[in-house]
């Protein structure tokens, strides 16, 4: 996460600028009293808001305005300059609004407005269900549950997770947290309080084990039922797990829930060497935040190179040199083969010692619950552009959903946070009658040391790659292109430039 302003910068706003300073379609930061605040100027009028994201605190300056709107330029949240509101994850929270009045050719920011309770949207569809279950406390379960209550639905939400805590930026386990810096109280997607307040009746450490369609409702382990009328599956991805020999030891960790993290750092303060198996993005976040923590680090993984299937050779082999100029050890076109107590024996032959080991080998999407009660499968739950699953009324979400992506034009399937978020605001849109169609470009960012990826579109294949800038001056943007069109942009420190092939993508698909 990122530093507030440490002190106000910019003009007085509540004495006022000229009007000329401000051009149609810009930006400017000043302050009222002791808080920063965007100006944005949009033909004659101009608003006031809030001058920081509220998800990660990205400078809103640095962004990028589009009609009524203003995107952050580090995680892509969208915020309506009118209202304050938070349109798009990962923002859930508003912005905060100044009144603003313009006389004799200047312009005055005037008082904080009062947050007004966003209004529901138009456009539902019969009568509200009275009961929506949802099963997953991840990022589309929470965002589901979340956007419900913002659109003032009245019935009982229950919401059903084998997690021990609730809701987490699970971005930041493999991040700033696990490198020990952000403090514990960043990770919860919302304080306690939030459920209680919000009638949201969370049930932790509880287990769905099936799903009675003829009764519509969900069946514990505990064989415990809850009855459903909408029901969102929001069950996530496991980490495949090792098999080798010794893999089973308590020191050999995977990294997907709070108390994984925990366990890593707990080990991580006394340690002095690990190995992580995998070049993953999450086995290469770890392998930062561990080195940042000191940690000699071996990584050990099959591919040529890291990242290779989805950013391409050149960002590959660039990924590679930071890590390795960081203290990085990559073992690469090699495996584990068994593991006996702190050392790890590779295929190759070689040995490595570890005082611990972190698996970061891929994940799988949990369709147990899907599978069992005969829902439409294609290595994923399938579901419509409404995200509704084959059984009418249940609708699928985040890294279990396979989704016509209008852009690629292809059923994908991806396991980015963002994305679930997002499609977890539209499924409650859709549970409530809505008949929204997701259509949101795919986004996500990954963090290694102090260089930010961020990557939007979708390109499964690609025939060209075209670079513009240079990566290993890390100032670049990258086009993943198919028989001459653009279906990804990977990107280092061109935030504006992500945002605008953000856009360029969403108008493509509207034409």
């Amino acid at each position: 996460m990122a530093e507030t302003y440490a002190k106000l910068i910019g003009p007085d706003l509540i004495q006022g600028i000229a009007f000329s300073d401000l051009l149609d379609g810009g930006k400017l930061v000043g302050h009222c009293g002791d808080e920063q605040v965007l100006l944005v100027r949009r033909g004659t009028e101009v608003f006031a808001v809030g001058a920081t994201c509220t998800h990660y605190g990205g400078p809103l300056v640095d962004g990028l305005v589009v009609e009524d709107t203003v995107r952050c330029p580090w995680h892509h949240a969208c915020f309506d300059l009118r209202t304050g509101e938070a349109l798009r994850a990962p923002a859930f929270n508003p912005l905060a609004c100044w009144s603003v009045q313009q006389r004799d050719g200047r312009i005055f920011v005037g008082e904080k407005l009062k947050r007004a309770a966003p209004k529901p949207r138009d456009g539902s569809a019969g009568q509200a269900p009275e009961k929506i279950v949802i099963v997953g406390g991840g990022a589309a379960g929470f965002a589901a549950a979340e956007t419900l209550r913002r659109e003032q639905y009245q019935g009982r939400i229950v919401m059903i997770s084998d997690d021990q805590a609730p809701p987490v930026d699970r971005p930041n386990l493999s991040k700033d947290y696990l490198a020990g810096k952000a403090p514990e109280d960043w990770i919860p997607l919302r304080g306690g309080k939030f459920y209680s307040k919000n009638n949201i009746d969370l049930r932790l450490d509880t287990k769905a084990v099936r799903l009675d369609l003829h009764s519509r409702e969900v069946v514990l382990a505990d064989e415990g039922r809850i009855p459903y009328d909408r029901l969102l599956l929001a069950t996530g991805a496991e980490p495949m797990r090792l098999t080798i020999p010794g893999a089973d030891q308590p020191h050999v960790h995977t990294l997907r829930s709070f108390a994984d993290c925990k366990a890593i750092i707990e080990r991580a303060t006394t340690a002095r060497g690990a190995v992580v198996l995998g070049a993953s993005f999450i086995g290469l976040e770890v392998a930062a935040a561990l080195r940042s923590r000191g940690i000699d680090v071996h990584v050990v993984a099959p591919d040529k190179r890291p990242m290779d299937r989805v950013l391409g050779p050149q960002m590959g082999d660039f990924i590679r040199a930071l890590h390795e100029e960081n203290g990085i050890v990559f073992h690469l076109e090699d495996t584990a083969g068994s593991i006996d107590g702190r050392t790890v024996k590779l295929n190759s032959g070689k040995t490595l010692t570890a005082d611990f080991i972190v698996a970061g080998i891929g994940v799988r999407p949990r369709i147990g619950l899907a599978e069992k009660a005969g829902l439409s499968l294609d290595r994923g739950v399938v579901v419509n552009a409404l995200l509704e699953t084959s059984a009418p009324g249940i609708f699928a979400a985040g890294d279990i959903a396979r989704w016509p992506d209008p852009h690629s034009g292809e059923n994908i399937r991806v396991e980015h946070w963002v994305v679930a978020e997002r499609q977890g605001q539209t499924a409650a849109l859709n549970m409530l009658g809505h008949r929204e169609k997701f259509v949101a470009v795919p986004f996500f960012w990954s963090q290694h040391y102090d260089v930010p990826i961020n990557y939007v579109g979708h390109a499964g294949q690609w025939d060209e790659i075209a670079v513009d800038g240079d990566i290993a001056a890390k100032d670049c943007l990258l086009r993943f292109k198919r028989e001459g069109r653009t279906l990804a942009v990977a990107s280092i420190f061109r935030d504006v430039e992500s945002l605008e092939a953000e856009v360029e993508m969403e108008r493509q698909m509207a034409s």
